[in-house]
């Protein structure tokens, strides 16, 4: 029997017979939903049968990049030395995000948190307005980190399931959860492309004389960027209310035989059963740590615009390791939350190396007329658009490839070269530029069986029970995306961009 982990980290038990919940759900989607989740559920049962570890895409896509600069007459050697010379430029970034999935899971995870999603849950008075409640919260929470809206929307989801008088539609509660990562996260503040353009130490250096660096006032804290997160936040709020099953078609948890008891952390987290243990469970070193951390935060907040400050990743970092340190009060139940959170970054960990040295084949690897692959796709892009088709190109180009690449950041650092190269050629807005590429790269974790795997396991159910629901989504989000990163664009002046010295 399988097993998952529950919010603080405790074995749970799968429920027993998986085969009548996927028949259960795939029989009512078929029935009461209509073509497009008949669509998404022959869509899912391919990508869950056919789809590989995001691992085997990254390293496919080293080899391509490696022999096609071969074949443009780059040295074996030279393009070895930049696979060598790139494989650790993200290791700052790497860290950096990590950071952001271990300590985001923590906050969500944390005591006080936890009973504001109880308390939360008595809101919504019907199972729709559930779903919508659902939907908000996890986009909104996205903006501010992608980890603690994943994980306190699907706590929020279980939570509202354990009230079995709203009779409220688990598959498509699911889905209003994971919207946050499927649709809006990179609009926010964990935004990995604009944090890592606004930092100059996480670029590679091959990549920083190309882009230079954009500040977040020119990507996520543009007017037209925060106007397109709230556009798309109440769009998916609308989608999910409306998609919500009714009556008859509603499927519950306890219907797909979800258990939805939480397993308990228990008195081990408060209580030492040694006496070399104390500290692990008394809040000294806590209040200590935090009140040294408050001593550099507080002066350095002081007189900025916090959201100009939390731009710097390590900043934004550190603040948030100081608050879930505090918001668990005592070093065990941090220390098992952070473990419980760990192996969801294995991916990250595993990848980003590749990422950087696919950037650098790209960026240094000359072929015979000595010009790099980054300026042969950039030329490319260049001679297919125009000021006023860029945007619609680079979206398109970005969620098709975002399927095959599923890392938001790593992925950046595979574009950035030449998506920068052609908007700098084309006069077009660098910032802006960013901002296409974020809205571009949620669109495909709509229907990734890749992101959906950390929600589904805190759910306890599989990618094609919410599936249906979110390629609903994503059939709304497309054509709004593509119409008004076109439309902002309009409003946008090109600057030329800053490089460091």
């Amino acid at each position: 029997m399988s097993e998952t982990s529950s919010f603080d980290g405790q074995p749970q038990q799968e429920p027993r017979d998986k085969g009548t919940q996927t028949a259960i759900a795939m029989t009512t989607i078929a029935k009461d939903e209509g073509i497009l989740a008949r669509v998404a559920l022959r869509f899912a049962a391919w990508a869950e049968r056919w789809y590989p570890d995001a691992y085997i895409f990254v390293a496919a896509s080293l080899v391509v990049v490696a022999a096609a600069a071969i074949l443009r007459g780059a040295s074996p050697v030279i393009v070895a030395k930049a696979f060598a010379d790139g494989f650790w430029s993200l290791i700052v970034f790497t860290l950096q995000v990590s950071m952001i999935s271990i300590t985001g899971y923590a906050v969500a995870t944390s005591p006080p948190v936890l009973r504001l999603i109880e308390r939360s849950a008595m809101l919504p008075r019907s199972g729709r307005a559930a779903v919508a409640f659902v939907a908000a919260v996890s986009t909104m929470l996205s903006l501010l980190n992608w980890s603690v809206s994943i994980t306190f929307s699907a706590l929020l989801v279980r939570a509202l399931a354990r009230r079995t008088h709203l009779r409220m539609d688990y598959r498509a509660a699911g889905a209003a959860a994971f919207l946050g990562a499927g649709g809006t996260w990179a609009l926010g503040l964990t935004s990995a492309a604009a944090q890592i353009q606004a930092n100059a130490a996480s670029l590679p250096k091959s990549l920083l004389p190309i882009t230079g660096v954009i500040p977040m006032t020119d990507t996520i804290y543009l007017w037209q960027s925060m106007l397109l997160a709230l556009i798309l936040i109440v769009v998916s709020v609308l989608v999910s209310w409306i998609s919500a099953p009714k009556g008859d078609g509603v499927v519950t948890a306890e219907k797909m035989g979800v258990d939805l008891r939480e397993a308990k952390a228990g008195e081990e987290t408060t209580h030492a059963t040694r006496s070399a243990e104390w500290l692990e469970v008394s809040p000294l070193l806590t209040i200590l740590v935090v009140a040294l951390g408050l001593l550099w935060i507080v002066p350095e907040f002081a007189g900025k615009n916090p959201f100009i400050a939390l731009s710097n990743l390590n900043t934004y970092n550190f603040v948030l390791f100081m608050l879930g340190l505090l918001l668990h009060w005592r070093p065990r139940s941090f220390l098992s939350s952070a473990s419980t959170a760990v192996p969801a970054i294995s991916g990250v960990l595993i990848q980003f190396p590749f990422y950087g040295a696919i950037a650098a084949i790209l960026t240094t690897s000359a072929g015979y007329d000595n010009r790099t692959l980054s300026d042969v796709i950039a030329t490319f892009f260049i001679s297919i658009s125009t000021a006023e088709t860029f945007p619609s190109v680079v979206t398109i180009y970005s969620a098709v490839l975002g399927f095959v690449l599923p890392s938001g950041g790593g992925k950046w650092i595979v574009e950035a070269p030449y998506v920068i190269q052609a908007a700098k050629d084309l006069h077009f807005h660098l910032g802006w530029t960013v901002q296409i590429y974020n809205a571009a790269e949620a669109l495909p974790n709509l229907i990734n069986p890749f992101w959906m795997l950390l929600i589904v396991g805190l759910l306890a159910i599989k990618p094609h029970d919410i599936i249906g629901f979110t390629f609903a989504q994503l059939v709304v989000h497309v054509p709004i995306v593509l119409l008004f990163v076109s439309l902002f664009a309009r409003t946008l002046e090109y600057t030329p961009p800053v490089i460091p010295q």
